[in-house]
């Protein structure tokens, strides 16, 4: 008797449990268009980092990337007060998911192609500072008692927002000739890092197209203790 109802409550528990999976299938959609919902999903993100450069470069002389104001100034401070300068910049790469040019279009089950839209490029100057060779030590940026009195008058706020302006100059040169150089590997990151994504979703093959322009121009921001 006791195995009996034992069974019977066995029996009991097993169809009410295929009663709930039949129900909740019945309800589920088809893989490919959840897939392809959660893909879509993708455009919510917005800026999505997928590359980041930092480089550091000593200075022991000028160039024409840093303008004749640059040079006129810098040669001095390196050349006459012995310096070496240590500039610092970064530059992130960066792809808006939600522009109109991001487009995912559905293949077949589980396969997509996506459109990426142009790549966009934040470059930013971390630091500027000198190293004192014969005291072995780093400087500030700008300090007063190495541009006061190379000047007569002085080193005006006039003239320091004109050495700002030749170190973005600078800057802007340099990260354009690696941000020319690099863009197999920053599309590389990019695709696996939506691929990781995609694939959480269950997207099993997708194709990634980019579109390869060649950065003419790019706006560079400094830190607010070259600013100030």
């Amino acid at each position: 008797m006791t195995e009996f109802l034992i069974g019977m409550v066995v029996t009991l528990v097993l169809a009410g449990a295929l009663w709930i999976w039949t129900k909740t299938k019945k309800n589920r959609p088809a893989q490919e268009i959840r897939v392809f919902s959660s893909i879509e999903q993708l455009k919510a993100i917005g800026q999505l980092s997928v590359y980041k450069v930092l480089t550091k470069e000593i200075v022991t002389e000028t160039d024409h990337t840093w303008g004749d104001f640059g040079n006129r100034y810098l040669s001095w401070v390196l050349s006459g007060k012995k310096m070496a300068m240590i500039f610092e910049f970064e530059i992130d790469f960066r792809y808006n998911l939600q522009s109109p040019k991001f487009d995912i279009t559905e293949k077949g089950e589980g396969t997509y192609k996506v459109m990426m839209p142009p790549c966009d490029y934040e470059v930013h100057i971390r630091d500027i500072r000198f190293y004192d060779e014969q005291g072995t030590k780093l400087l500030p940026w700008l300090l007063p008692d190495l541009l006061n009195g190379f000047i007569s008058g002085g080193f005006s706020e006039d003239d320091k927002n004109k050495l700002v302006d030749a170190a973005k100059g600078h800057a802007q040169k340099q990260a354009l000739e690696l941000i020319n150089n690099i863009q197999s590997e920053v599309q590389k990151s990019a695709t696996t890092t939506l691929e990781s994504i995609s694939r959480a979703f269950g997207a099993t093959d997708l194709d990634f197209f980019f579109s390869n322009q060649t950065a003419t121009q790019v706006e560079v921001a400094v830190s607010e203790k070259i600013a100030s």
